[in-house]
């Protein structure tokens, strides 16, 4: 395992759980007796004993049963030398198992629908919900989002259920106690305190990372469990950890109430969540995209547009790559991850103005909201390996190649793609300082498609003749983005 830290979903065991919650009250600073600074003071927390009674009935484990992988070799013994004439070149296998994961969840009504996360869930064939008692019902799944990773499922029982009510997690302070609960490592009905950290935090696990940050500790195990407030509600769904040996080192993540409340309730509703589309991958705007786009001086607000996908709202409505969206119904657009939460929450076939940079000039289009598909999240496919090395342009720092028939054959590139395929990035050049990456296909410079090596050079010397960076579209990884290189600085000839 590499030594940086790596985004684990809190995933493990999960059998009944609850959670607690009560803030620290300042007391009044005292004047001491030499004159001095008066020095605060605080109240230690009561303990947690009366809310944990109380919610503990009401969290819940969640375990599901998935098919088995049918892909890649099953591991087995090596058969001695001689045998493989009568058992050919390996032992006999035994069938793959199920795949089982293990969670936490909770009731949010008396008749049995409870939260979890959807990794817990996914490609389940069944579920069944653990109660406090070692009493194991069956449920249903009604309905996930993968991009918030939230499901909600129901048990199947006429009886009631004690649960819990949603909290303000806008009302949340950093420093405020906060409590988890869950099954860490199969121990049942962990509960945990800690304080809130941090508030809002992208950690790149989706597209509407809002994470509330806490270090109470949240360990394998605890997904799908709730986080609760000082009143003892649930202001969070615990989810993820950073950790560099999946273990708890005091950075844990749960999904805000404000966000989870909405998609439950869409979920309970219709089964799904309907957010608004728009049918753009977008980027930040920094200042050198901003000086090669031609922006206005530090204009670095807004969302760049990298790539239009076909038949979408946005291309009918003629956006187009290299926009800069800076505002939408009216509302200004600081950055990307604005935009994405802003279409988000329109409602699908309204028709709303969109305020964009285009070259340089402001103009405004209207657009139709589209829906959402439900396979918009869909894994991309792995960068290319071993590309084929061919003419080195110094002055950038890379080494490309065009791509003909055995070099997209070789890096599995799409039948649509086109350009310069770079298959190696000279160390401190102005390449690397841009983040260009070996298996990127440079498709365009300056706006012209590129097809050999001779275009690349002469639209680095360009932008080097006139001291602007070299405006490159890249795709990576399926899908485009723009890269802005400052040439001229630190390279050799």
């Amino acid at each position: 395992m590499q030594t940086s830290f790596a985004t684990r979903p809190a995933r493990g065991s999960a059998v009944a759980l609850a959670a607690l919650l009560v803030a620290t009250q300042p007391l009044g600073a005292q004047q001491s007796a030499d004159g001095t600074a008066p020095q605060a003071s605080y109240d230690t927390p009561p303990g947690f004993q009366e809310m944990a009674a109380d919610k503990l009935p009401a969290v819940v484990g969640v375990l599901s049963t998935a098919p088995p992988r049918e892909t890649g070799p099953v591991p087995g013994p090596s058969l001695p030398p001689g045998f493989e004439e009568f058992f050919g070149d390996r032992m006999p296998q035994p069938p793959r198992g199920p795949m089982r994961a293990q969670g936490s969840g909770f009731f949010v009504s008396a008749d049995g629908y409870a939260v979890t996360n959807n990794h817990v869930v996914q490609g389940a064939q069944s579920v069944e919900v653990v109660l406090r008692d070692e009493t194991r019902l069956e449920a249903e799944v009604v309905g996930t989002d993968p991009a918030t990773d939230l499901a909600l499922i129901k048990v199947e029982t006429d009886e009631t259920h004690p649960f819990v009510d949603w909290g303000a997690s806008d009302d949340l302070q950093i420093g405020e106690w906060v409590v988890a609960i869950g099954n860490p490592f199969g121990l049942r009905t962990t509960v945990t305190a800690g304080i809130l950290s941090a508030r809002s935090r992208d950690i790149r696990s989706g597209p509407y990372d809002d994470f509330l940050q806490t270090d109470a500790a949240i360990n394998s195990g605890n997904s799908g469990g709730p986080l609760f407030n000082a009143e003892g509600e649930v202001v969070g769904v615990n989810t993820a950890i950073f950790s560099p040996s999946g273990g708890n080192v005091g950075i844990g993540f749960a999904i805000p109430s404000r966000v989870a409340q909405d998609v439950v309730a869409d979920l309970q509703d219709e089964g799904q969540v309907d957010r608004g589309y728009l049918g753009v991958r977008l980027q930040p705007v920094d200042a050198d995209l901003a000086d090669a786009l031609d922006l206005p001086e530090e204009a670095t607000d807004g969302a760049l547009v990298a790539e239009v996908t076909d038949d979408s709202p946005a291309a009918e409505a003629g956006l187009r790559p290299g926009d800069v969206i800076t505002g939408i119904e009216g509302e200004e657009i600081e950055d990307a991850r604005a935009l994405s939460f802003a279409v988000a929450e329109l409602e699908s076939g309204s028709e709303v103005p969109v305020t964009l940079l285009r070259e340089g000039e402001t103009r405004e289009l209207s657009v139709t909201i589209g829906q959402q598909p439900a396979t918009l999240f869909a894994a991309a496919p792995p960068p290319p390996q071993d590309p084929e090395p061919e003419p080195n342009e110094a002055r950038l720092g890379v080494s490309v190649a065009p791509v003909d028939r055995e070099l997209r054959a070789r890096a599995d590139l799409p039948d649509d793609i086109s350009g310069l395929f770079v298959a190696a990035i000279d160390a401190g050049t102005p390449a690397a300082r841009a983040g260009l990456r070996q298996g990127d296909v440079l498709t365009s410079a300056d706006g012209a498609d590129l097809t050999d090596v001779g275009g690349l050079r002469d639209a680095a010397e360009s932008a080097l003749d006139a001291g602007d960076p070299l405006l490159l579209r890249v795709f990576r990884n399926g899908s485009h983005s723009f890269v802005a290189v400052r040439l001229g600085e630190g390279t050799e000839d």
